[in-house]
């Protein structure tokens, strides 16, 4: 029994899934699998007969798609290798199945551990450790009042790396406020502008039929941008009250291949200790330090906003959320109110440079009341005015 447990908080492995992969010890082949298949059967022409389900010396695994027959099912398999990430769905951040190993060994002193283990989520970025032998697992019986264990049990740590996946980042962050009329883009070429598929919003083949077919080796196709980045994610300051704030948060699709089930959006902000109210995207804090309360996940409702669509009319989602002021924090000056870091699907955007963050009008107040003091100062010239 094989399984894989996703403990990334704000990660997942989407579509078109997970694909796992090792060297066997010795001359061990596959004779049959339940919950997930080999891509390649390997020469399997010295068995007669019974032919094993896979001969090859370093097998490659992917999950079954939903649907299959319930005589190739087992618990947490058949997901397409979509595993979510554990801070978002827990129940669903493991994925299993069932192997049936020949010519390895009867006993814990004959068999031996495979190596290599490779992990793709769906593509690179992953590096695994060598397996180690942990306690054997424990089973139950179904009335729990007797309990076998496995004959060993081992243990393989894959973790996750952004610079292996790609040299460029995958998503970018613009800015606007209600302070400042000018809107920060998306620095130019953010995700990198070199050999990158893209047309134009206006052009033709966007109407195309099987425009929005992936491709066979998962390749975006991009609306043209400047920041030629497969996501956007847009903060915007968008009200001042006398004890609260309030920011909107949109994330755009460019990608005409791909939309995004169980999506994930990280932000860290100063402000996040004390939010009252996210209005359309579930919310959760993230406490890497007990003390530091600087972090939370965005995600959609279920079965309302949890998919974002492929780029186009309706390949965008947002929500806005409500702050409480800290009258010794809080402060519209130098971008205190713009997030400090941003991830989308666990990988990091790139955030506008810090000189060109919206700025106050030279002629405006910076304290927490900006509105209501400025309005009073302006009330009080009319009133000296008049009198005068």
């Amino acid at each position: 029994m094989v399984a894989m447990n996703n403990f990334q908080m704000y990660r997942h492995i989407m579509s078109p899934g997970w694909t796992l992969g090792w060297t066997w010890a010795k001359k061990e082949v596959i004779w049959s699998m339940v919950g997930a298949q080999t891509t390649d059967q390997g020469d399997c022409t010295k068995f007669k007969g019974n032919i094993p389900h896979c001969c090859k010396k370093t097998p490659t695994v992917v999950d079954l798609l939903p649907g299959v027959p319930y005589n190739q099912q087992i618990a947490n398999c058949c997901k397409g290798g979509v595993v979510a990430s554990y801070g978002q769905d827990p129940a669903g951040a493991v994925s299993a199945f069932q192997v049936s190993v020949g010519l390895s060994g009867t006993s814990n002193k004959t068999v031996k551990l495979p190596k290599n283990f490779t992990l793709l989520g769906p593509g690179p970025g992953y590096t695994c450790g060598p397996a180690k032998i942990v306690p054997s697992t424990l089973f139950w019986t179904p009335d729990h009042r007797r309990k076998t264990q496995a004959l060993m049990t081992w243990k393989v740590t894959c973790t996750y790396s952004q610079i292996l996946a790609s040299k460029h980042p995958s998503c970018c962050v613009s800015f606007s406020s209600f302070y400042n009329d000018t809107i920060i883009p998306c620095q130019s070429c953010s995700c990198g502008c070199e050999n990158k598929n893209c047309i134009e919003s206006d052009s033709d083949q966007i109407t195309m039929p099987g425009i929005n077919t992936p491709s066979k080796d998962n390749s975006p196709l991009l609306q043209c941008t400047h920041h030629m980045c497969p996501v956007r994610v847009h903060w915007h300051v968008k009200i001042n009250y006398k004890e609260y704030w309030r920011a909107k948060i949109a994330i755009t699709n460019f990608n005409y291949r791909m939309n995004y089930t169980q999506w994930t959006l990280v932000v860290q902000h100063p402000n996040l200790d004390n939010v009252t109210e996210v209005f359309s995207f579930e919310y959760k804090p993230l406490l890497p330090y007990p003390s530091i309360n600087d972090t939370g996940m965005f995600y959609g409702m279920k079965f309302y906003n949890d998919l974002l669509m492929e780029a186009g009319t309706y390949g965008n989602v947002q929500s806005e959320l409500l702050l409480k002021k800290d009258a010794n924090t809080f402060t519209f000056k130098q971008g205190w109110a713009f997030p400090r870091k941003v991830y989308f699907n666990g990988d990091e955007c790139m955030l506008p440079l810090p000189d060109v963050y919206p700025h106050l009008p030279n002629s405006s107040p910076v304290s927490s009341g900006l509105g209501f003091h400025s309005f009073a100062t302006a009330l009080l010239a009319l009133l000296l005015l008049t009198v005068w």
